[in-house]
């Protein structure tokens, strides 16, 4: 996830100065809504703890579900990945995790400020207690933009709910994976936005704990670059045999954003 500091595209839009519709009840003193430009959904967000970046919206539009599916996202964060899938899927219902409860109640009232109650739920709770708190094979999908950075790598943010976001300080990954194959039904699907540099340790995992790779997309912010990104599939159970979907390209100029890219913005 990156910080509100970056351009609005990746924001996921201008910021709504007006009030109206209800927002001034749902909206807390340094907040702001943000539109998201898909079936005029909007977002509460705080510049000072975190926002959504471009890696979640990334990730909801290359993860799937079906009309029946009941997906979960674990480290929902402000509930972006939950209310992005409600817009692009039929999914039946989903549910976002968080462990921070200010972060929780954010992405809560989100949910309530785009009427979306019968169709998400927020929980406040640890990905590593997961299976306890929803039941094992709960689900047919699960989604996950997880910290990237382990524990002792590069400094850490010493603001909290930054640091949270981007270092495994609370989980790890070995943990979002062994859960996520948990909750799974069989048959069911696992997606995950990543970091390069971390992919052998993610195929490692995810065929330990029986959740072979289907899916892969690498993003590159440039053709000529290397890329500082991965999409993963999985599949609880499937047979092995992985698809390299061809790359994504983020910029064909420097801020010029790709087709697809704005295709998958909604702009």
């Amino acid at each position: 996830m990156k910080q509100c500091s970056e351009k609005d595209l990746e924001k996921g839009g201008a910021a709504l100065e007006e009030a109206g519709d209800g927002v001034e009840a749902l909206v807390r003193p340094g907040e702001r809504v943000d539109d998201l430009q898909r079936n005029h959904y909007r977002i509460i967000q705080d510049p000072a703890r975190f926002c959504f970046g471009m890696d979640a919206v990334l990730l909801s539009g290359f993860a799937s579900a079906r009309e029946r599916d009941r997906v979960l996202d674990l480290g929902t964060g402000t509930g972006i990945i939950p209310i992005l899938m409600a817009a692009k899927t039929g999914a039946a219902h989903l549910t976002g995790l968080e462990i921070q409860p200010e972060s929780a109640d954010m992405a809560g009232r989100s949910v309530r400020l785009n009427r979306l109650e019968n169709r998400i739920d927020i929980v406040t709770g640890d990905i590593k207690e997961a299976v306890s708190l929803f039941g094992a094979a709960s689900f047919d999908v699960v989604t996950c933009n997880p910290p990237y950075m382990t524990e002792h790598h590069g400094l850490t943010n010493p603001d909290a709910p930054k640091a949270i976001a981007r270092h495994e300080l609370l989980c790890t990954l070995e943990d979002v994976i062994s859960q996520s194959a948990k909750l799974l039904r069989p048959g069911g699907n696992f997606y995950m936005v990543h970091r390069p540099f971390r992919l052998a340790d993610i195929i490692v995992l995810l065929r330990q704990y029986r959740l072979e790779p289907k899916r892969m997309k690498l993003v590159y912010p440039f053709a000529d670059k290397e890329p500082n990104m991965v999409l993963i599939g999985a599949n609880r159970g499937g047979r092995a045999r992985m698809t390299v979907e061809k790359p994504l390209i983020v910029y064909k100029s420097p801020g010029v954003y790709t087709d697809e890219i704005y295709d998958i913005y909604g702009y």
